[in-house]
């Protein structure tokens, strides 16, 4: 969308986002396929040094623009302040950094503006393949400047769908004939590729973070698609416990196909 149709207040936003990210990745590039310290933190979870690195960069140029605005990142300590405040930056510096650690191309620098719980903007960049997705709340999703959607149609046979095997097992044996394609290591670029078409249906198992799905959140709202819980709940961000159930995302039609078949079922897929 051409600057002039934008507000200035998104396109200030917007611009902060892009540019941060960016500078992130191309941060993370330098070290990708290279050495670097790592070691794992709670419940086993990797981190490295370029984890940290980009995660103080971002915090560095975000945090500059409203002093009054929190910030929730994955490798950051939470601060419960965070709680009061109106507007709050929530990102994660590598997402999916087993993936940026195994030589994988399919990280991403993920960030996002949430207003009373819900993104208003957002930004994902995938180094590696020099994508940058991009939203605004009401004035669509870009991919890399150029508007994107997500697929239209609600047929299921030979949907690409992306996601845990149990679930995507679960769902083709309600009958639809899906085509599974590989794992995406970043959850949300695995998100964020509904949004683009280039997958039509995705599952996230529970315990993802805010800061796994804000950004992709609006990216996939504003192109078109829905991300819910597996009742067809919307998500809502910086509460108290940052983790969520399990989720489903896909284009309108397919989403509302979807929890047709979850309906009574969702054991299955929870």
């Amino acid at each position: 969308m051409p600057d002039a149709e934008r507000g200035p207040y998104q396109n200030e936003i917007s611009t902060l986002l892009e540019n941060a990210v960016r500078e992130a990745g191309t941060l993370a590039l330098t070290k990708f396929r290279s050495s670097y310290k790592s070691w794992t933190k709670e419940k086993s979870s990797p981190v490295t040094e370029v984890d940290i690195a980009v995660d103080e960069l971002l915090h560095e140029r975000l945090s500059a623009y409203d002093a009054s605005y929190g910030w929730l990142s994955e490798e950051t300590a939470d601060d419960p302040a965070r709680l009061a405040c109106e507007r709050i930056w929530i990102v994660d510096p590598i997402d999916g950094t087993r993936g940026f650690m195994a030589g994988f191309p399919d990280w991403s620098i993920v960030a996002a503006l949430v207003e009373h719980g819900r993104p208003i903007a957002a930004a994902l960049y995938v180094p590696v393949t020099d994508q940058l997705f991009a939203a605004e709340a009401g004035k669509g999703t870009r991919l890399n400047g150029k508007p994107s959607r997500a697929s239209g149609s609600g047929d299921l046979d030979h949907a690409r769908a992306a996601g845990p095997k149990r679930r995507l097992d679960a769902l083709a044996a309600l009958g639809p004939k899906l085509e599974f394609v590989p794992k995406v290591h970043s959850l949300a670029l695995r998100l964020a590729r509904i949004a683009e078409g280039s997958l039509e249906v995705a599952f996230a198992g529970p315990n993802s973070r805010d800061w796994d799905l804000a950004a992709a959140d609006l990216l996939v709202h504003e192109a078109g698609g829905r991300l819910t819980t597996l009742s067809g709940k919307r998500l809502l961000y910086n509460r108290v416990d940052t983790a969520h159930p399990a989720l489903v995302a896909a284009g309108e039609a397919r989403h509302q196909r979807l929890l047709g078949l979850i309906r009574d079922r969702e054991k299955e897929f929870a």
